[in-house]
């Protein structure tokens, strides 16, 4: 296994691990669920840059040319730019006027989300992973590293 950047052209694979995370709130995105449109909006995005689930922010760990798992994180100053386009095409496409509170702050990478594919589960995916993000984030670049953990989730912490 090897972990790399993202490519736009890996979108929807990226996208099914990212709702894997993140899936009751792509749900409140577009005002459904709906499993299939709720990966093809974060498809849409991970394929453009300038936005919070862009390539540009994610790692994917990959193992026999298979994405099993992505962590996405970025900068916590560029939290309202990056989240704009998102917001933007909640509203346009869904007539959703979506409202999120700010979960990072300035001098922070965000790790937005992190997910290993099902079947990858309990091999040590999530733990490389994160391992690598904190090796080039925290202990390359001296960065601080965030994430916010749901309380349906204990294991996660």
């Amino acid at each position: 296994m090897h972990i790399r950047p993202a490519k736009s052209t890996e979108s929807w694979p990226v996208a099914e691990l990212i709702n894997l995370a993140m899936l009751e709130i792509t749900y409140q995105f577009i005002g459904k669920e709906d499993l299939r449109e709720a990966n093809a909006f974060i498809a849409h995005f991970v394929e453009q840059e300038g936005n919070q689930y862009s390539y540009q922010n994610i790692f994917v760990a990959v193992e026999e040319d298979e994405i099993i798992g992505q962590i996405c994180l970025y900068d916590g100053a560029e939290l309202k730019t990056l989240r704009q386009p998102i917001l933007n095409r909640i509203f346009e496409k869904y007539g959703v006027n979506y409202q999120a509170a700010d979960e990072t702050q300035v001098d922070e990478m965000y790790i937005d989300t992190f997910a290993v594919c099902p079947l990858a589960q309990g091999k040590g995916v999530g733990k490389q992973l994160l391992t690598f993000a904190i090796d080039y984030f925290a202990h390359q670049q001296k960065q601080t590293l965030g994430l916010l953990v749901g309380r349906d989730n204990p294991n996660a912490k």
